[in-house]
């Protein structure tokens, strides 16, 4: 019975915070920058909202609930089903019409599968970074790099295939060379301190460099096709203009942590959601509840150990702590209202586990 309280104890603590909801999943808490492991604090300007510690169905549950991640899971999210959507629009519609051979139906495929996969492996990277195992979180983000080397690809299948349609030679020498230069990246991902923030600099000049390579066939592109001046080099050699330009702004807003840099903490604050009188009942092993700022706010209880009570504080740095009062639990009791008696959380737990009866917890020292 006591590891079963320890572990949830462990993953039934909140947290709440001044500008971010506290109507979370049980078990799921958001923390500030000074809270969160070292793996995770990439950007000091984003300064709360941040999950961690969770184990990999709290984040899964977590797709649901707005943290400094939701855009970014979102974003990828909604980006793999337009993908989707359009492969499926494309093979049913457009290539069967335009009569295109087997070949188009393979390079299509291969553009929106590899855009497909990209995507997938971003949102699983943003989705499980707070994985409790830091591990587990080095293969996500491994992951999420090895996505966007796919989706690099995709992009070059297609390019190539169709600049040198013509001229099969040089076609095979690009083809060859970026797949080359996408499996060195993919060996690369092998070394211990790949992922480290030490390489973080050469991390960027490596996928900087794989992309930036696309100009050596674009500009042979044009001189073979007549130079600026051929028709078809003005039709298409504007949107590849676009799509590098769109890629370095991307890239640009990345390195510089723009616009966060310029209103840290700032970004990310949401109105404040108060909860409803019935906040989320708990597990059938304690009586715990959202935290809470007011000593007013009704609580659902549920089946508990009869003389057991786990009580929470609100622990964000710089406000009073305020929580949860001791309360036996009550077979006949529905709402408990009478907030009084708040104690520290660990130390409850402590008191809790040498069988300290609930009733005499209110007797403790407040905090």
């Amino acid at each position: 019975m006591h590891q079963k309280l320890l572990k949830s104890a462990h993953y039934i603590e909140l947290g709440s915070y001044q500008y971010w909801p506290v109507l979370v999943p049980r078990g799921i808490r958001l923390y500030t920058y000074e809270q969160i492991p070292v793996s995770l604090k990439d950007n000091p300007y984003i300064t709360d909202g941040y999950r961690a510690y969770l184990p990999s169905r709290l984040c899964i549950k977590s797709l649901f609930i707005l943290s400094n991640e939701t855009v970014n899971i979102w974003s990828h999210l909604l980006g793999f089903f337009l993908f989707f959507t359009l492969g499926i629009y494309d093979m049913t519609s457009v290539l069967p019409s335009a009569s295109a051979s087997r070949e188009d139906f393979v390079i299509c495929s291969i553009c929106l599968f590899c855009f497909q996969v990209c995507m997938l492996c971003s949102v699983g990277y943003h989705l499980f970074s707070c994985h409790r195992s830091e591990k587990t979180c080095r293969r996500w983000m491994a992951l999420d790099y090895a996505g966007i080397s796919i989706g690099i690809l995709g992009c070059y299948v297609s390019g190539v295939f169709y600049a040198f349609y013509c001229n099969n030679y040089w076609r095979q020498v690009y083809l060859i060379t970026v797949l080359a230069m996408i499996l060195a990246v993919f060996f690369a991902q092998i070394h211990p301190s790949y992922l480290t923030q030490q390489w973080q600099r050469l991390r960027s000049i490596i996928f900087c460099s794989v992309s930036g390579y696309g100009v050596i066939p674009t500009l042979h592109w044009v001189w073979l096709n007549g130079g600026i001046g051929a028709p078809i080099v003005q039709d298409f050699a504007p949107r590849v203009v676009v799509m590098y330009v769109i890629a370095l702004l991307a890239f640009l807003f990345y390195i510089s942590k723009v616009p966060e840099r310029y209103f840290p903490g700032r970004t990310t604050k949401l109105p404040r959601i108060e909860p409803p009188d019935l906040a989320y009942p708990c597990s059938s092993d304690v009586i715990l509840v959202a935290p809470v700022n007011s000593v007013r706010h009704a609580v659902q209880t549920q089946q508990a150990l009869s003389r057991l009570c786990l009580p929470f504080v609100n622990s964000e740095p710089g406000m009073k702590s305020q929580g949860i009062s001791v309360t036996p639990y009550d077979s006949h009791l529905d709402k408990v209202t009478d907030f009084k008696a708040v104690i520290d959380w660990h130390r409850a737990v402590q008191l809790c586990l040498a069988g300290v009866n609930t009733k005499s917890l209110s007797e403790v020292s407040t905090v």
